[in-house]
């Protein structure tokens, strides 16, 4: 399997996308540790078998996610994959309508986490000039949605940071992509607004919201070595919604 002895990493990975990127990652053979700050993770890493780990951090602090990353590395003195999955919306209203808390909430979430977590990695990957980062963006960072500003500004700068730490690593063996879905069928919908959802979905050529699977198998491919010349790339999945 394309997997086979390696180990893998993924935030927020107790449910929704990142769920589906964990067992997708476990069913073609990676140990996979899940990140989640909810305790439930425990007893999703049980259901999901022996090869995956329960790591239960708050990706927002800085010393937690050393100390998780590190412990994924132990496992098997080696860190081959990492996905930045965990993520929040945060309230869907106008900017006059948001507080400071709104914004910090969102960009510690969405941003600043995703620093964190690369931050650890790619100190551990060095190493061995080996490994690959997928950093789970939005369409909303490159389109900007309305009523979703920390959100939307948040996934800009996933983008940003994921060109910028693709071209520090590029002779390193190491391989850093960011994943642009547009609607995915998740518990974050209900974070938003009726209206903001039907406004989301009809800007979709394809009529419909894309599914965590659809997403993952994406993620399966960039994180496998048949991904060899593409690196500091955002890759859509927007039922044609993107056209650059």
């Amino acid at each position: 399997m394309r997997f086979d002895g390696k180990t893998a990493l993924v935030t927020g990975g107790a449910r929704g996308i990142g769920l589906a990127i964990s067992e997708r990652l476990l069913n073609e053979g990676a140990r996979v540790a899940i990140v989640d700050r909810d305790p439930n993770v425990e007893a999703v890493a049980k259901r999901l078998g022996p090869r995956t780990r329960a790591l239960v951090a708050d990706v927002t602090k800085s010393a937690e996610v050393d100390r998780a990353v590190a412990t994924a590395h132990a496992w098997a003195d080696r860190l081959d994959i990492v996905v930045n999955n965990a993520g929040i919306t945060g309230r869907s209203y106008p900017i006059w309508e948001l507080s400071d808390e709104d914004w910090q909430q969102v960009l510690a979430v969405d941003l600043t986490s995703v620093f964190y977590v690369c931050r650890a990695a790619v100190k551990l990957m060095l190493p061995r000039a080996s490994g690959r980062i997928i950093n789970i963006a939005s369409i909303a960072g490159k389109e900007g949605n309305p009523t979703l500003v920390p959100y939307s500004s948040a996934k800009a700068g996933v983008i940003g940071l994921t060109k910028a730490l693709a071209k520090e690593v590029a002779t390193r063996g190491i391989l850093v992509h960011a994943v642009a879905p547009a609607v995915i069928g998740t518990e974050l919908l209900q974070q938003m607004t009726k209206d903001t959802v039907d406004m989301l979905v009809a800007k979709i050529p394809m009529g419909r919201v894309g599914t965590p699977a659809e997403v993952a198998t994406l993620v399966a491919w960039l994180a496998s070595d048949e991904c060899t010349f593409t690196t500091g790339a955002v890759h859509d999945l927007s039922g044609g919604r993107a056209t650059y």
